[in-house]
C-alpha cells in the first residue's frame, strides 16, 4: 500500500527526476529488507556465476552505483550497475526519458550519462560483500577509440565486480551498434577479454545485443561471441509496433512489455545458435513471464522498467512465483527448465 502510493507521487514528477528519487529513497532506508529470495529450486549457476535466485535488475536502474546495499536487499539474485564509461559524460539533452503509461513501457535515449569509470569503481570498492553485481561496460560518445574504452572500464572497475556486460547495443550513442558486425565484435571483444585475463581474479564477461538484428546479425553475433561467459538478449528497441502511448513517436530505445514477444524470439532463435547461457531482458513482469523467458531458453532473467510501474517491491514477488511455477511443474531446479518449451517461441 505504502510502496504503491509512493509509486502514484513519483508518476506525477518527471520521469527522470522521480528515477533520482527512487534511488534517494532506497538509500534512505526505505525499500525491501529481505535480501534474495532463494530456494534449491532457485539457486542456480549462470555464465560463471552462483545466484541465489535468476532474477536480476538489469543496467540502467543504478547507473552511478550509488544505492549498492539497499538494492542487495529487495530480492533480486544480483545486480547489475552502469553503464560506465572511461571519462564522465553528460549523456544526451533533456527530456530524454518517458513513460508510455499505456503500455506499460518507457523510452529512453539517456547516451550513457555517467560520473565515469573512477568513481563508478570508487563505489563499488565499498560494496556489500555477499551481493552479486556486475557492471555494464559503455563508451564515451567522443571516444576515437570505442571499442578501447569498454577494455579501459573494466581495468579500471573489473577488480571491483563479479561479471561485466559489453554493451554494443544501445541506440542512444551514434553508430554504438555498428560494433555488433561481426569483425568489429571479435576485436572488440578480444581487447575485453585480454583486459579480463589481466584482472587479479578471472571474471565472466557477457555480451548484450540488440533485439532488431536480422537472421545472420544474429548468427554472426553468435560466432563472435564465443569466447564470453553469457549472452544477454536483449537491449532495447528502435520498434514502434501497436504503441497506444502519446510519447510512443520520442526517439530513443523502448522496453517494457511491448517488447516481451520481440526480446523472447530473439532469446529462443539466439539459444539454437550458441551453447552459451543466456539472460533474458525485455518485457518481464511477472513471475510466469520470467518462467517464459526460461523455457525458451534463458537461464537467468533481468528487468528494469516493470519496476516503474510495480514498484522495486515486484523482484521478490517475481522470484517467488517462478519457484511457486517450477515446483508446480516438477522442476527441481532452474536449469531443468531451461529451453523445455523453446519450440513455441521459433
Amino acid at each position: 500500500m505504502i510502496e504503491r502510493a509512493g509509486l502514484a507521487l513519483l508518476h506525477r514528477l518527471d520521469p527522470e527526476r522521480a528515477h533520482g528519487l527512487a534511488l534517494a529513497a532506497l538509500r534512505a532506508g526505505l525499500g525491501p529488507r529481505g535480501g534474495p529470495v532463494t530456494s534449491r529450486r532457485l539457486m542456480t549457476s549462470v555464465g560463471g556465476l552462483a545466484l541465489p535466485n535468476p532474477v536480476g535488475l538489469a543496467a540502467g536502474f543504478d547507473k552511478n552505483a550509488t544505492a549498492l546495499a539497499p538494492l542487495a536487499r529487495t530480492g533480486f539474485g544480483f545486480l547489475e550497475v552502469g553503464a560506465a564509461t572511461p571519462r564522465p559524460q553528460p549523456g544526451n539533452p533533456k527530456p530524454r526519458l518517458f513513460r508510455l503509461s499505456e503500455d506499460a513501457a518507457a523510452i529512453n535515449r539517456f547516451g550513457f550519462n555517467n560520473d565515469g569509470a573512477e568513481n563508478i569503481a570508487a563505489r563499488l570498492a565499498a560494496r556489500p560483500p555477499d551481493a552479486v553485481i556486475g557492471l555494464n561496460l559503455g563508451a564515451n560518445k567522443d571516444s576515437d577509440d570505442r571499442a578501447a574504452d569498454f577494455a579501459r572500464v573494466l581495468t579500471t572497475c573489473g577488480p571491483h565486480v563479479d561479471f561485466a556486460t559489453v554493451n554494443v547495443s544501445s541506440p542512444n550513442t551514434e553508430r554504438l551498434r555498428d560494433l555488433q558486425g561481426a569483425e568489429a565484435l571479435s576485436a572488440l571483444l578480444a581487447g575485453v577479454l585480454a583486459a579480463r585475463d589481466a584482472l587479479p581474479r578471472r571474471i565472466p564477461v557477457w555480451l548484450k545485443i540488440a533485439p532488431d538484428l536480422s537472421e545472420p546479425e544474429l548468427e554472426q553475433v553468435a560466432e563472435a561471441a564465443r569466447g564470453v561467459d553469457a549472452i544477454v538478449a536483449t537491449n532495447t528497441t528502435l520498434a514502434r509496433d501497436g504503441l497506444r502511448s502519446r510519447h510512443g513517436g520520442e526517439a530513443g530505445g523502448l522496453s517494457g512489455r511491448p517488447l516481451f514477444e520481440r526480446a523472447t524470439r530473439v532469446l529462443a532463435r539466439l539459444s539454437t545458435l550458441t551453447d552459451l547461457p543466456l539472460i533474458g531482458v525485455g518485457g518481464v513482469e511477472t513471475g510466469a513471464q520470467a518462467y517464459a523467458k526460461i523455457r525458451a531458453g534463458a537461464s537467468a532473467v533481468q528487468l528494469y522498467t516493470a519496476l516503474v510501474y510495480g514498484g522495486i517491491g515486484m523482484a521478490a514477488n517475481i522470484a517467488r512465483d517462478l519457484d511457486a511455477a517450477l515446483e508446480r511443474d516438477g522442476f527441481s531446479s532452474v536449469a531443468e527448465a531451461v529451453g523445455t518449451d523453446r519450440d513455441r517461441w521459433l
